[in-house]
């Protein structure tokens, strides 16, 4: 489901997800349109002062999250709820949730390989990508190579800092110990800079700080995404303020 829509009102998404959950899904899929008119050249042709204002779709989220729980599912993590006795629910309550490129999972790291154009491809230390035109696409398999067009090998720094993303992405927690003794460092003094950067987000009572770990709230979960930013060393700096940018 897609909420966020020009045509598509508060109420009118509320009516969506009526009938969608009298089908009973164990699991639902729930996205804010993204409007990226210099990405995709047809949504040009919408009127952008049709679209709901941030706080309009955070609403959404907001009715759409007291909805869902009301009528047995529960937010797993960013944009996917499942039913509480779903096997993903359960991972999430027990703090064992994982997330990949094929969405969120109850299984711990594996190995995804990409098969298929533009494809992605995850090891414990690298990502790939595979041609995105069928003629290159082909010509690696037809000589016997592997066709993948692009790829990155991760940093010691950037497997740290993926498994701390990941862990706010997953469980909305960060715990300082177990990230200590996973990657032999002191996380109040590696991530100072980030604490500080955070310090706003506290004050809104998106999370809490203490010695021990971070929490985010349940406000906070509607934001995670601009949470767990601020880890990212390849993005810009500030990019706690811009929350309309995920919203």
């Amino acid at each position: 489901l897609i909420y966020g829509l020009p045509y598509q009102s508060e109420k009118s998404f509320a009516n969506t997800l009526e009938s969608v959950i009298k089908l009973s899904p164990e699991r639902l899929a729930i996205f804010n349109y993204a409007h990226v008119p210099w990405v995709k050249k047809t949504m040009r042709k919408i009127d952008e002062t049709t679209l709901p204002s941030p706080e309009e779709k955070l609403k959404i989220l907001q009715n759409t999250i007291e909805f869902l729980h009301a009528n047995d599912y529960e937010m797993i993590g960013m944009d996917h709820f499942a039913k509480k006795s779903d096997s993903l629910s359960i991972a999430k309550n027990k703090g064992e949730l994982r997330r990949n490129f094929q969405g969120y999972t109850t299984k711990g790291f594996s190995q995804t390989i990409g098969i298929g154009l533009t494809s992605i491809g995850e090891g414990v230390d690298y990502y790939t990508q595979n041609h995105k035109d069928m003629m290159s696409y082909e010509n690696s398999l037809d000589n016997n190579t592997l066709p993948v067009a692009q790829g990155i090998l991760l940093s010691p720094e950037d497997i740290l800092r993926k498994e701390v993303i990941m862990s706010l992405m997953n469980n909305a927690k960060l715990d300082f110990k177990a990230v200590n003794e996973s990657f032999g460092i002191d996380c109040i003094t590696h991530f100072s800079s980030e604490f500080e950067s955070l310090k706003p987000m506290c004050e809104l009572g998106l999370l809490t700080i203490d010695s021990n770990s971070i929490q985010v709230s349940a406000t906070g979960k509607m934001l995670i995404r601009n949470i767990a930013m601020v880890f990212d060393t390849y993005l810009v700096k500030n990019i706690t303020k811009q929350f309309s940018k995920t919203i």
